[in-house]
């Protein structure tokens, strides 16, 4: 009996931990001459597993919340937590809620995990790029290796391709195609988690590139979010925006409402600044106590009835509005929205027009702010389309 993982990440290994076993042979494929390459990128940072706070909370940062309810059970954050300790690797949350190795790195995470699975018996299969299925009998997968073409049997396979950002990583979108002449239908990929490119005047790049704006309230349309941004050369990025992406992105005009100054009214702006008739915004940077970056931002792109007056100013810095022009490519975005639409899974991620195929991780059509919520997103469908494929090949 054997399955076949295809993609060496997070969801792809963990997928190939749970499915081995049994008298399972589990093979990892995957185009890279390592596994593991976007775990190490997505490290850099520190590596952000998950986030510690109350379920109901968490869940709220996914589409579906019924479906992910029952994912995230399936491996919470908790268990994640275990999980890694059972590795040697210890975590801790920061003040944030997030949880980060105690070492900080992905580096020692990912060896150890290479290391169990390959004394689980899981075998890695380097240099393999997926092209094709064909169902007969049994699975037969084709690979390009070295310009050659291959052909594998296998009686149950996990997809878990990743979706489109950081291509040098693997994670390219070329597997679309594959499934879509297998009539699966695929929402097309979307930059997610990623800066948003505005009309800059020039004096305020100079002024501003690289300072942040923090303690703010963004807004896009209906949907919030708290957390601060940083000003950048073509626009702004930061995981208030971040957050915001689903709701930027549905939006004809794209535009962010900033509020420089939450939990303070306009009545209590108006009153700092006394009996001041002229120079408003001059004198508020001191008295409203205005970061640098938030200065340059309203300096440089208010209108000029913002500054009339102490109220006009205050009331405008409530609800600051910022134009966007469009999302930053695909390649440099966190992650990406869209991929095999949900309705083609069934519970147990398989699809329903490919029995014995399962998807796990980015390249379902799901998406996550960052936070530690896209990571447990790939772990809770690995383990869950990992189970099933070697529960599929015990039971057929």
């Amino acid at each position: 009996m054997n399955i076949a993982i295809i993609g060496g990440g997070p969801a792809g290994l963990r997928a190939a931990e749970m499915a081995a076993g049994d008298g399972v042979t589990v093979t990892v494929f995957d185009a890279k001459a390592s596994v593991g390459r976007k775990f190490l990128v997505a490290g850099k940072g520190g590596l952000n597993l998950t986030k510690a706070e109350p379920p109901e909370h968490f869940l709220a940062h996914y589409r579906d919340s019924e479906r992910w309810s029952s994912l995230i059970a399936g491996f919470d954050p908790d268990t994640l937590r275990a999980w890694a300790a059972e590795l040697g690797v210890e975590t801790f949350v920061a003040s944030s809620g997030r949880v980060y190795p105690r070492e900080m790195k992905a580096a020692p995470l990912l060896r150890r995990w290479v290391q169990r699975l390959r004394g689980q018996g899981v075998q890695f299969a380097m240099h393999h790029r997926w092209t094709d299925l064909r169902r007969g009998e049994r699975l037969e997968l084709e690979f390009m290796l070295d310009g050659v073409s291959r052909s594998i049997e296998t009686d149950a396979v996990v997809l878990a391709l990743g979706g489109g950002s950081w291509p040098e990583t693997g994670s390219d979108g070329g597997w679309i195609s594959a499934l879509e002449n297998h009539h699966v239908a695929v929402t097309p990929l979307q930059p997610a988690n990623c800066g948003w490119e505005a009309s800059w005047p020039a004096a305020l790049v100079a002024e501003a590139e690289g300072l942040p704006v923090k303690n703010i309230v963004a807004r896009a349309d209906a949907s919030e979010a708290v957390g601060e941004l940083l000003i950048t050369r073509y626009g702004l990025e930061g995981g208030a925006l971040y957050q915001l992406g689903p709701a930027l992105r549905a939006m004809q005009e794209p535009r962010l409402v900033l509020d420089f100054k939450p939990g303070v009214e306009v009545e209590d702006l108006v009153r700092k600044l006394g009996l001041i008739s002229r120079n408003f915004l001059a004198e508020a940077r001191p008295r409203w106590r205005l970061s640098d970056g938030a200065f340059s931002l309203i300096h440089h792109l208010a209108s000029p009835e913002m500054l009339t007056s102490a109220e006009a100013l205050a009331r405008s810095i409530k609800a600051f509005p910022i134009s966007f022009l469009q999302p930053r490519p695909l390649a440099e975005a966190i992650s990406s929205a869209g991929g095999v639409s949900l309705g083609e899974l069934d519970d147990s991620l398989m699809l329903r027009k490919l029995p014995g195929v399962f998807c796990a991780g980015e390249m379902m059509d799901w998406e996550a702010p960052t936070g530690g919520y896209l990571m447990q997103g790939c772990f809770a469908t690995g383990t869950r389309a990992g189970q099933r494929a070697r529960a599929w090949v015990l039971n057929s």
